[in-house]
């Protein structure tokens, strides 16, 4: 059984101090500049998901980061599933669209769950990297690995630093370019094995020009 921690703090994602600049990005206007991603896309890459998934019955799912819940849907469709986000704009979006699915208001650094709640985790469309100091991103993983059951997998899906770096895209986020093997350091670090290295949603072999950067870790 998947509980909530009982700290309304944590769970609805509120901190005292200043709010990150995240908090005020993720919002209507982030919707507007990503309204072309369409369904399809998010279809393809839960089915990359689940066609690399180890073998045993998966019967909890968290969303990470799913803001307006574009890929909870199809997850919902095949598992059961929790969305998390800490924008209220974008889960208003998502409780409207899949109004089954449980949705949680959370910061990723702070996971309201119990530990080995999930036996998958997926955190997709570049929804990792915002912060400044590499250990906040470890302390993301850190908790990601404690809500995952033993041997659980858990899948990134990132640009790809290299392929951005070399042909000079503007990224209107100000996220970090970790490149395939700063993730997989950081995922090592907190306890994963890397196991799978995908360049696309077809499953491509990752290269230097790949457009994505999705991985699968299992925990160890």
């Amino acid at each position: 059984m998947i509980t909530l921690d009982a700290d309304p703090a944590v769970t609805q994602g509120f901190k005292s101090q200043e709010a990150d600049w995240f908090e005020e990005w993720f919002g209507e206007d982030y919707l507007r500049i990503y309204q072309h991603r369409d369904e399809s896309e998010a279809e393809r890459a839960i089915e990359l998901i689940a066609a690399h998934l180890p073998g045993g019955e998966i019967r909890g799912v968290l969303d990470l980061a799913c803001g307006a819940g574009r890929h909870s849907k199809p997850l919902c469709e095949r598992w059961w599933t929790v969305g998390l986000d800490l924008s209220a704009a974008l889960l208003r979006v998502a409780r409207r669209d899949t109004p089954d699915a449980p949705y949680v208001r959370a910061d990723m650094r702070e996971l309201p769950f119990a530990d080995e709640s999930f036996d998958l985790v997926v955190n997709l469309f570049t929804s990792f990297g915002y912060f400044e100091d590499d250990r906040e991103h470890a302390r993301v993983l850190a908790r990601v690995r404690d809500a995952m059951k033993q041997d659980g997998t858990f899948v990134i899906d990132f640009l790809n630093a290299s392929q951005v770096r070399r042909n000079l895209v503007p990224y209107d986020e100000r996220v970090r370019l970790l490149s395939a093997g700063d993730l997989e350091r950081l995922l090592e670090a907190a306890g994963f094995d890397v196991v799978h290295c995908f360049g696309d949603y077809s499953g491509a072999r990752w290269s230097e020009n790949s457009p994505r950067t999705i991985l699968f870790a299992s925990r160890k």
